[in-house]
């Protein structure tokens, strides 16, 4: 870290701050601490990208095949998309440095009224991030009511808590593996009642036990908030003649289990399936206009820039006319990274056949040397330590793209086996059934 001349590493003191600054570095990380000694000292994290050809990047004089990006159709690098952008720059500018509340430009509406019909949803906003809507739309649901979170929700989940806490929530934490302890206190927990879990988790890429929660939150008259940022644009609704078991039209979790939006709330994100800056609420219309005055970002925060809005809406065409076809090369890819996980004998923690591979080290303190090692083989993936996910699944997690190459998978095959005589690997169960798509086609987890 660089403040005036001074040059902070783990190695230096704080010597030439004035009490200031002292006063906030000297705050310990606490959890983070680990993650943070990385940061400074590993060359996977942190890194300035200096140059990309399709997945491979160029960080220093060092090439590295991608497989850290979230860009799962590929969109970034589509040409249509690229190209696309330029009009709308044209015609709008490259920022409409309005706050929503006072005007928005018409690609707004356009992309709102086109999301909401792709989901099945009677509505839909759009503000900038996730993590705006979690900080800003989780208090504002449940104000003086209940939350109840999920443990293993992604972070931003746990920061809207927080901040639902401030505002006089009542917040909890459950376990989706125990939903009796959950129900129990539904049945006394004030209203507003909301319900907060992910949909396909960002770490293991498996789906929540949707139609259990489901039926837990209409019993008790909860809401079932999911944060749906790994499936929107990947998962969908299921049908006899879809080109992969990541379903049809990529129109996320709620329609890719069978389920309807009563008592549903869904966000998600175009970050990651759409490579652009923008986020979503699925909700009633009424609820839209509610939260048009009750979450902040919609007043006081800046809008996503033109791009963002123009890559969104051509991603949204682009989907209708061969985004399943995208699909179905992705499955093809993640099938054959699992397969050759199974063929090594290692263990994931994906048991859905989706684009987010997890694979946990036996010994979690060989997690740095194992990122290390990856780095220098040419591989930038997520390299997790504890406590970011528990000790048992420190090690490594693989995002697979369209964007990717066949060669590229089984390059990266070869160097996980080499990986494994140096720093083991997790080793699967005999018993489990590593077949990508097992348990999709009926919706159970």
């Amino acid at each position: 870290m660089q403040v005036g001349e001074v040059t902070i590493s783990p190695s230096t003191t704080l010597d030439g701050f004035s009490p200031a600054w002292r006063a906030v570095l000297d705050q310990p990380l606490g959890l983070r601490s680990e993650l943070d000694r990385m940061r400074e000292t590993a060359p996977f994290y942190d890194a300035t990208v200096d140059e990309i050809h399709g997945r491979q990047v160029r960080i220093g004089d060092h090439w590295l095949t991608d497989f850290a990006s979230c860009n799962y159709l590929g969109l970034d690098l589509d040409r249509e998309v690229i190209a696309a952008v330029g009009p709308y720059l044209d015609r709008w500018g490259t920022h409409p440095s309005w706050s929503r509340m006072i005007a928005s430009p018409e690609p707004y509406a356009e992309i709102e009224a086109t999301l909401a019909d792709l989901l099945g949803a009677e509505d839909a906003l759009l503000l900038p991030t996730i993590t705006h809507i979690q900080l800003s739309v989780l208090p504002a649901l449940v104000a003086h009511g209940s939350l109840f979170v999920e443990v293993h929700a992604h972070q931003t989940a746990h920061d809207g808590a927080v901040m639902t806490a401030a505002r006089g929530g009542t917040v909890a934490r459950f376990r989706e593996d125990r939903l009796d302890r959950l129900e129990r206190r539904l049945r006394r927990a004030p209203f507003p009642r909301l319900i907060c879990v992910d949909g396909i988790h960002s770490m293991t890429g498996n789906a929540p036990p949707l139609a259990d929660l489901l039926t837990l939150a209409r019993a008790h008259d909860a809401l079932l908030y999911i944060d749906d940022a790994h499936g929107f644009g990947i998962v969908g609704e299921r049908s006899p003649d879809e080109s992969s078991p990541y379903g049809s039209r990529g129109n996320g979790i709620v329609r890719h289990l069978n389920q309807t939006y009563d008592n549903v709330v869904l966000i998600g994100g175009f970050s990651k399936a759409y490579s652009s800056l923008l986020a979503f609420v699925a909700c009633p219309t009424r609820v839209k206009d509610y939260l048009k005055s009750a979450a902040g970002p919609y007043i006081f925060s800046g809008p996503s820039p033109v791009a963002s809005l123009a890559t969104g809406l051509v991603g949204l065409q682009i989907n209708e006319r061969r985004g399943d076809e995208l699909r179905a090369r992705l499955y093809t890819l993640t099938r054959r990274l699992l397969d050759g996980i199974r063929r090594l004998g290692l263990a994931t923690l994906n048991t859905s056949g989706f684009p987010i591979v997890e694979i946990p080290l036996r010994n979690p303190d060989h997690a740095e040397d194992l990122g290390r090692f990856l780095y220098a083989r040419g591989v930038l993936a997520g390299v997790v330590p504890y406590p970011i996910v528990p000790r048992e699944n420190v090690g490594m997690r693989v995002q697979v793209t369209a964007a990717n190459t066949e060669t590229e998978i089984d390059d990266l095959l070869a160097i996980l086996a080499d990986a494994h005589a140096r720093y083991p690997l997790a080793l699967a169960a005999p018993e489990v059934d590593a077949d990508p798509g097992a348990g999709t086609s009926t919706g159970e987890v």
